[in-house]
């Protein structure tokens, strides 16, 4: 880890008789941040949770960062990361909201890049219930048979952020992690023919991780990103240039509405970052490898293909 880099996690011991923990990434120990802060000042107590942490501003940085020294200069307060699980980095995020940010993805998913993309921060908005974390296995929903992965980067904000400029919009941002928007493709675009969506397409799972690695130790334009499944690699590449960035995207949301610590911004698939784009399908069984130079590797098992309930609408039929 280069001096001064802060890699955030939520985590449980591995009896998993504890609620969700809060620590720091130090090669292959993870620090607790709860045992090595002991107080402070003022009698205040420690966040005992990720969105806590973020909502303290730079205090939570700094506060991260002391701890982590205190844990190197003692030994003590850490423990290897074979015994702990780590989980998403924000298990329930404050918000969730995925741009199209990259025209490779674009003009590989639609044939051609609708005029409309080069003018609006196109995006839509997550489920914060249904993030899973590293290691977790995937849902695979009863209506598709076309389950597909995305390798995406995102930002998450450590300050509250409303009508700010790009500049400030770019101070605002803590962090960054893996982000997999999971997609069931072919009942994504049944629905987006009505003009609305994605919802079933993409609600029952994000997975987000491993680390939550701070803004100022990682240039996440040039950071090289993978995806592996079974082992084999699919997905290479950056995120390279972005119709806009995550600085401008923050910036013009932020004009009409608050934005909040814990809020999360996925980027965007990188170009052929996803089956869709290489006509390539994942299967359960598998399993898919993210990696993000400086963040880390975010692996996860696809599952069964769930059966159908028997109740609510059928969402497998294809006739009025």
């Amino acid at each position: 880890m280069r001096a001064g880099t802060v890699q955030l996690v939520s985590y449980r011991r591995r009896d998993g008789a504890d609620s969700p923990r809060v620590g720091i990434a130090d090669g292959e120990r993870i620090v607790d941040l709860v045992d090595a802060a002991g107080s402070r000042p003022g009698g205040h107590p420690v966040p005992g949770s990720m969105l806590e942490l973020l909502r303290l501003g730079d205090e939570g940085l700094d506060l991260a960062r002391k701890c982590l020294d205190r844990a190197r200069d003692t030994g003590e307060f850490s423990a290897p990361a074979s015994e702990v699980r780590l989980l998403a980095p924000l298990p329930r995020p404050n918000s969730m909201r995925d741009f199209m940010l990259v025209e490779e993805h674009v003009r590989n998913s639609f044939g051609s890049v609708p005029a409309e993309w080069y003018r609006l921060p196109i995006h839509w908005k997550g489920n914060p219930d249904t993030v899973i974390g590293p290691d977790d296995e995937v849902p695979w929903p009863h209506y598709t048979d076309k389950l597909d992965f995305e390798l995406e980067v995102a930002a998450v904000l450590g300050k509250r952020a409303f009508q700010v400029t790009p500049e400030q919009a770019l101070d605002c941002i803590v962090g960054y992690t893996i982000f997999n928007d999971w997609s069931a493709r072919d009942i994504q675009f049944r629905e987006m023919e009505v003009q609305l969506g994605p919802a079933l397409g993409k609600d029952f799972a994000t997975t987000l991780g491993p680390t939550l690695t701070t803004a100022d130790s990682i240039d996440i334009s040039t950071a090289r990103m993978s995806a592996r499944v079974n082992g084999e690699t699919w997905s290479e590449g950056t995120l390279g240039a972005m119709v806009f960035s995550f600085a401008e995207v923050i910036s013009t949301l932020s004009v009409d509405q608050p934005l909040q610590p814990g809020d999360v911004f996925g980027g965007g698939t990188i170009g052929r970052g996803c089956g869709l784009e290489m006509d390539r399908w994942i299967a359960p069984g598998d399993v898919v490898e993210l990696e993000v130079t400086g963040i880390g590797v975010l692996r996860n098992t696809v599952g069964q293909k769930r059966l159908a309930p028997g109740y609510g609408i059928d969402l497998v039929r294809t006739t009025a």
